[in-house]
């Protein structure tokens, strides 16, 4: 064999082999195009597209910590086990909206979740309810939710979440609705047990410097209605806030007093700074059996609201309350809250 056949038959043998190898070479498949969220900004900040569809979705919440002290709870915490007690929260919202032929459809889902220590905790569903063309269904806070900007008032139901179903009309500066609530979790004047129902009126609206807002309830089972008037007015350096609120006899819309008034200046002290001094007075305070007792009360406090930087805040409260046919009290709180 001569060195020319020789280096013919390697290269055939080279490209034999070379030609396997081409044909059992892996081909790696082309990638699957991804859809990044997409902002929506028809609805206001913080809404994003659900990818794959038209669905904006907006994700918000706080987190806070909180110190009470003194004889009562405030804002609705439980009874104080000692003469302090500190409280975590968290809470998330979930908001979805879409374009429908009727106005935006919207469902809200908000859950809670607290912890007085580290095995005394819950959660809980806060709010879940759709709304379209102004009809609201589902479990959300009652206009009787609503009060003044400070602590000091109280002019509000002992329970204001309720299963319901509302219908509200409104404009940029008005606002007028009816609801018919579920009042279970209420005030109930027998020991029987209740399926309790109320029916509840709302109007409200802003131009300038004012602002106002009259609500309204009945109570079916204990046969008591309630109705209340808020105004705020810009005045110098801060805000006056003016409210009244009469009853006709305790109910699941008001059980504080027959009657009730409330006052608060708050202070823009600075930019980051409010300072709001408050005071309320009480006629025929508390409860006796099945009615209103018979003596006054007063309560006076102060809450200082402080902006730490964006989205972080510390907020200090104090209350007193002296009842004419009972022992005073004075109580308050220290919160530190995040928000996103």
């Amino acid at each position: 064999m001569n060195i020319k056949s020789l280096l013919l038959g390697s290269a055939a043998a080279l490209a034999v082999v070379s030609g396997a190898q081409a044909a059992d070479a892996i081909v790696a498949a082309e990638p699957e195009p991804v859809e990044y969220v997409r902002v929506c900004d028809a609805y206001g900040t913080g809404y994003f597209y659900i990818p794959g569809t038209e669905t904006c979705l907006k994700i918000e919440g706080y987190i806070r910590f909180q110190v009470d002290v003194g004889d009562q709870p405030l804002n609705g915490s439980a009874s104080n086990d000692s003469d302090w007690d500190a409280r975590t929260r968290g809470q998330v919202q979930f908001t979805a909206k879409s374009d429908t032929e009727y106005g935006p459809l919207t469902g809200v889902i908000v859950m809670q979740f607290n912890a007085d220590n580290a095995t005394d905790q819950d959660a809980i569903l806060d709010s879940a309810y759709l709304d379209i063309a102004g009809f609201r269904a589902g479990l959300f806070y009652s206009w009787w939710d609503d009060g003044l900007s400070g602590e000091t008032d109280d002019i509000g139901s002992p329970v204001t979440l309720h299963n319901s179903i509302r219908y509200q009309y409104e404009t940029e500066a008005f606002y007028a609705g009816i609801s018919v609530d579920e009042l279970e979790d209420g005030f109930y004047k027998t020991d029987e047990d209740p399926n309790n129902v109320g029916v509840a009126v709302g109007l409200g609206g802003k131009g300038g410097i004012f602002s106002y807002q009259i609500t309204a309830g009945y109570d079916v089972d204990n046969e008591e209605g309630a109705v209340r008037a808020m105004g705020t007015v810009d005045i110098g350096p801060g805000t006056l806030g003016l409210a009244a609120v009469y009853a006709t006899g305790p109910s699941s819309y008001y059980t504080a007093a027959e009657w009730a008034i409330a006052a608060e200046y708050a202070i823009k002290a600075t930019d980051k700074l409010k300072i709001t001094p408050g005071v309320q007075y009480y006629s025929d305070y508390g409860i006796d059996g099945n009615d209103f007792a018979d003596g006054d009360a007063w309560k006076v406090g102060l809450t200082v609201d402080y902006q730490i930087v964006d989205n972080f805040y510390a907020k200090a409260s104090v209350q007193y309350l002296d009842p004419e046919d009972g022992d005073d009290s004075t109580s308050g709180y220290f919160r530190l809250q995040r928000s996103f």
